[in-house]
C-alpha cells in the first residue's frame, strides 16, 4: 500500500510542475534528478507535494493533505489560500505551508477541489511569489452499494413463451469511481420467482419456464438484487419486477350443457333466431374464435349457427320454412371448434367439443298457400271468356279449411274481371288491348270457418293478364298532315309524302297499301310500296275563289287478318306564291275546324233572348200580383183583431187560448166566462171593427161560429192529432202585404168582390185557405 502511495505522489509531480511554471514571470523550473545543466542559474518559485486525500476517512479530524512550499526563505513570508474551499475545509499552515481537511470529503459529491497558494509578506501583505494555483483529488474508497432506477418494473410476456424470451433488462448503478476496478461494478441475481425468470450479468430477465399458464397465474412477482463485486450492499439495493402474462387463444371452447331443446312455431322467419348456444372459452375475448358447426348429413340444409363475435355464442337460424305438418322436431349434432388454436399448445386437451340439440317445432294457424307465386293468363282483345284462368290455394294446417277467393279492387278499378269460389278468373267486359296491353290483379285468399265466414288468415298472390292482339284497327297517318299547295302549281308538282302507322301490334312484314277514294280532283296519289305514298299535281293550276281547301280522302289498307281500310282526310291549303313558288299567303285550317265565328254569334243571341223572355215573365207576374193586391178597398182590409200580450204554448197547448172569444166576437156579445186556471186577468183585448152589412140571402155570421165549433169539438175529440193553431194564432199583416190579413173573423157572407183563387199559387202553406175560400163549382159556401 505504502509502495501505490509513493507511485501516486510521483505521478501527481508532473502537473504541480506544470502549474508552477505558468504561475508567474519568475517562474522556475523544479530541480528534477537527471536534467542537463544550463548556462544561467533558474531560481525556484513553488515547491511542494502532489496532494491528495482519501474520502470518508475515519481518523480525527484535521486530516492532513500536504506541504506547499516556496523558494522565497525570507522570515517574514507566510501562506495562505483562496478559493471556494479555502478557510472552509481546507486550511494552511502560514509558517510551514501544510495543508489541512478540516472535513470528511465525499468523492461521490465532489471528487477534486481548486485552491490558489500565496506567499504573501507579513507585514505589508504584499506577494513574495506570484499565485499558484494547485488541485486536491479525493481518492474513491468503496463505499456504495448498487441502487436500480425504480424499485417497481413492470412488464410483460406472453404466456406459453419458449425458455429465454426476454423479458425486461433492469438497471443498477453503483456511485463509485469506475476507474478504480471493481469499484463500480455490479452482479444481478433473482431472490424471488427464480422458478420461472432469471437475470443475466447485464440485468436482462428471461423466461426458464416454458409453461406460464395465464389461466392459472395472470402475474407473477419477481424480486431482483443488485449486488457489487466487493460484495458491499444494503436495503436499497433490490427491486421488484411484476410481469404480466398476456393472454394467447390456447384453449377450446367446451360447451355450458350437453344437450340444448328449443321450442319455436312453424311460421318463423327464414333467417331469424331460434335460441343461442353458449361455450366456456377462458381466453379473454379478443382470442375467442369459437366456431359453430351441424355434424354432417344432419338438417345442415335446414339450420344454420352463426357466431355472435360479442358474447362468442352460437345462433341457430333457419335456412328454410319450416312445417309442422312435414316435420315436428328436428334433432342434430353440433361441435364447436377453435381452427386459430396453436396445437403445440393443447398439452393433449381435445380440439372438438359436442353436444345435442332439439327443436320442437310448434303449430300455428297459418295463412292459405297459392301453389304457384304468381300466375300469367293470356286473354284474346274483344273477347268474353268464361274461364281465363284458375288460381289455387291450400290450407296448410291440418285442419284444411275451406279456402274464398277475390280480388281485390285497388288493382281492378274498373271491375273488368270477377273470380268465383273454385278460383276460376273471367272478365265481364271486353278488353282493348290498345288501351291495357296488361292487367296486374292481386287476387287474395281467404280462410273460411265452418260457417262461411273469414277467419282473419288471409294472403294474396299476383295474377298478370296479357292482353293479345287482333287486328281491329285500321291504319291512319302516321302524323298530321297540313300540306300546301301554290295555286299556280304545274301539273305533277310533288304535294306532300305520307306514310301510316297502325295502332295493332305491327309485324315486321306490315304492309300499307294507298289509294284515293275518288279520282274526281286534281291531285294523284302514287304508291311508292315502302309504306308511303305521294301525292302529286294531277292537271295543274288551281282556282282559289272557287276553292282555298281540298279534302281528299286517302284509303290505307294493312295486310293483316283480316285485313282492315281506314280512310283518312288529307286537307290541303291553297296558297298565293310569288315567282320563285314561295307561299306567301295561306288561310289556316285550324280556321275551317270547329265552330265558325258566326255561329257563336248566332249562339250567343239566342241565349240573350231566352233571358230577356224569361225576366219579362217573371216582371210581367210580379206586376200582376202587386196589382191585385192593391185594387182592394180600404174597408176590406180591416179584419177582428184579438190582441194578448203573453206568448203561448205552441203547438200542444190547448189550454192558453179559449176559442169561445171569437163567438163572442162574432155577435158582438160579451166574452164568455173562462175557466178559471189562475188569478190573472185575462191578457186578451178585444178589437171590433165597425159591422159590415152583407146580403140575408147567405146567413149571417152564425155559420162561422157554427163552424169553428165544430172544428173546436173535433179537435177535442180527436187525440191522436195535433191542435190548429189557426184557432190559436191570429195577425194582421198590414197593408204593404200582398197577402194582407188572412183572417175570417169579419166575413159574414161569401158574397165578395175579392177573388181568392190566388191562394192556390201561394203553395201548401196556404192550401188550407184556398180550399176555404176557393170557388167550389159543386157547391158555393158563403162565410
Amino acid at each position: 500500500m505504502q509502495m501505490l502511495m509513493m507511485l501516486l505522489a510521483a505521478v501527481g509531480t508532473c502537473p504541480g510542475l506544470l502549474v508552477a511554471a505558468a504561475a508567474g514571470v519568475n517562474s522556475a523550473q523544479l530541480d528534477t534528478p537527471g536534467m542537463l545543466p544550463t548556462h544561467r542559474r533558474q531560481k525556484r518559485d513553488w515547491i511542494w507535494n502532489q496532494m491528495h486525500i482519501d474520502e470518508e476517512k475515519n481518523s480525527s479530524l484535521p486530516h492532513y493533505v500536504g506541504k506547499i512550499k516556496s523558494s522565497v526563505n525570507r522570515k517574514n513570508a507566510k501562506y495562505l489560500l483562496k478559493g471556494e474551499s479555502a478557510g472552509k475545509v481546507f486550511r494552511v499552515n502560514a509558517e510551514t505551508g501544510d495543508v489541512y481537511a478540516f472535513e470528511r470529503l465525499d468523492r461521490e459529491k465532489i471528487s477534486e477541489y481548486q485552491l490558489v497558494a500565496l506567499v504573501v509578506d507579513k507585514d505589508t501583505h504584499k506577494d513574495l511569489e506570484a499565485p499558484s494555483s494547485f488541485t486536491i483529488k479525493v481518492h474513491d474508497v468503496n463505499d456504495n452499494w448498487p441502487v436500480f432506477t425504480h424499485q417497481l418494473f413492470n412488464a410483460s410476456v406472453p404466456e406459453m413463451s419458449g425458455l429465454g424470451t426476454s423479458v425486461l433488462r433492469v438497471t443498477a448503478v453503483d456511485a463509485d469511481d469506475p476507474t478504480v476496478a471493481d469499484h463500480a461494478s455490479v452482479v444481478y441475481r433473482v431472490l424471488e420467482g427464480k422458478e420461472y425468470f432469471s437475470i443475466d450479468g447485464s440485468g436482462l430477465i428471461v423466461t426458464t419456464n416454458k409453461n406460464l399458464d395465464r389461466e392459472r397465474t395472470p402475474s407473477i412477482k419477481i424480486v431482483v438484487e443488485a449486488q457489487d463485486v466487493q460484495g458491499l450492499r444494503g436495503d436499497s439495493g433490490t427491486a421488484t419486477v411484476q410481469v404480466i402474462l398476456q393472454d394467447i387463444n390456447d384453449n377450446f371452447p367446451i360447451f355450458t350443457q350437453t344437450k340444448y331443446v328449443f321450442a319455436v312455431p312453424e311460421d318463423i322467419r327464414v333467417g331469424s333466431s331460434l335460441g343461442s348456444l353458449f361455450v366456456e372459452d377462458p381466453d379473454e375475448p379478443q382470442n375467442r374464435m369459437t366456431k359453430y358447426s351441424i355434424v354432417q348429413g344432419e338438417y345442415k340444409d335446414t339450420f344454420t349457427i352463426e357466431t355472435d363475435p360479442i358474447h362468442n355464442a352460437g345462433i341457430i337460424k333457419p335456412m328454410k320454412p319450416l312445417d309442422y305438418e312435414r316435420i315436428r322436431q328436428y334433432s342434430f349434432t353440433i361441435e364447436a371448434t377453435d381452427s386459430t388454436i396453436n396445437l403445440d399448445y393443447l398439452r393433449g386437451a381435445s380440439t372438438r367439443n359436442i353436444a345435442r340439440v332439439i327443436i320442437n317445432v310448434t303449430d300455428v294457424d297459418e295463412p292459405p298457400v297459392f301453389q304457384q307465386p304468381f300466375y300469367h293468363f293470356q286473354l284474346q282483345e274483344n273477347q268474353k271468356k268464361p274461364l281465363i284462368g284458375s288460381v289455387k290455394a291450400t290450407d296448410p294446417d291440418a285442419a284444411r279449411r275451406s279456402i274464398g277467393y277475390s280480388i281485390r279492387r285497388t288493382s281492378d278499378k274498373n271491375h273488368f274481371f270477377q273470380v268465383t269460389k273454385e278460383g276460376k278468373i273471367y272478365n265481364e267486359k271486353e278488353l282493348d288491348r290498345e288501351i291495357y296491353p296488361w292487367y296486374n290483379l292481386t287476387v287474395e285468399a281467404k280462410e273460411l270457418d265452418s260457417r262461411g265466414n273469414p277467419t282473419g288468415k288471409e294472403s294474396i298472390t299476383k295474377v298478370y293478364i296479357e292482353v293479345l292482339d287482333e287486328n281491329d284497327n285500321a291504319p291512319e297517318f302516321a302524323q298530321p298532315y297540313e300540306p300546301k299547295v301554290c295555286e299556280n302549281a304545274a301539273r305533277g308538282k310533288l304535294v306532300v309524302q305520307i306514310s301510316a302507322i297502325d295502332k295493332d301490334v305491327t309485324p315486321r312484314n306490315v304492309k300499307f297499301k294507298f289509294s284515293l277514294s275518288t279520282e274526281d280532283s286534281n291531285f294523284t296519289l302514287t304508291d311508292n310500296h315502302d309504306n308511303t305514298a305521294n301525292i302529286t299535281v294531277k292537271y295543274g293550276q288551281f282556282d282559289r275563289e272557287r276553292a282555298k281547301f281540298h279534302h281528299l280522302p286517302v284509303l290505307i289498307s294493312d295486310n293483316g287478318r283480316p285485313s282492315l281500310t281506314g280512310t283518312s282526310t288529307l286537307t290541303v291549303a291553297v296558297c298565293k306564291c310569288n315567282e320563285r313558288g314561295e307561299f306567301t299567303f295561306c288561310e289556316e285550317v285550324a280556321a275551317q275546324v270547329g265552330i265558325s265565328i258566326q255561329a257563336l254569334v248566332a249562339i250567343f243571341l239566342c241565349i240573350l233572348t231566352i233571358a230577356v223572355i224569361t225576366l219579362l215573365i217573371f216582371l210581367r207576374r210580379r206586376l200582376r200580383k202587386q196589382a191585385r193586391a192593391h185594387g182592394k178597398s180600404v174597408p176590406e182590409i180591416h179584419e177582428q183583431l184579438v190582441t194578448y200580450d203573453e206568448e203561448g204554448g205552441g203547438e200542444m197547448d190547448t189550454t192558453s187560448y179559449d176559442v169561445s172569444v171569437l163567438n163572442s166576437v162574432r155577435h158582438g156579445g160579451a166574452k164568455p166566462p173562462r175557466p178559471a186556471l189562475d188569478a190573472r186577468p185575462s191578457p186578451y183585448a178585444q178589437v171590433q171593427k165597425p159591422p159590415r152589412h152583407a146580403p140575408r140571402a147567405h146567413g149571417g155570421p152564425g155559420e162561422m161560429a157554427a163552424m169553428i165549433e165544430e172544428k173546436k169539438d173535433e179537435a177535442d175529440h180527436d187525440g191522436g192529432g195535433p191542435p190548429y193553431d189557426t184557432l190559436h194564432i191570429y195577425g194582421y199583416e198590414g197593408s204593404e202585404s200582398i197577402a194582407e190579413s188572412l183572417s175570417s173573423l169579419g166575413t159574414d157572407s161569401s158574397d165578395s168582390d175579392i177573388d181568392y183563387d190566388f191562394l192556390n199559387d201561394w203553395g201548401p202553406r196556404f192550401k188550407m185557405l184556398a180550399e176555404l175560400y176557393g170557388s167550389d163549382p159543386r157547391e158555393e159556401l158563403g162565410y
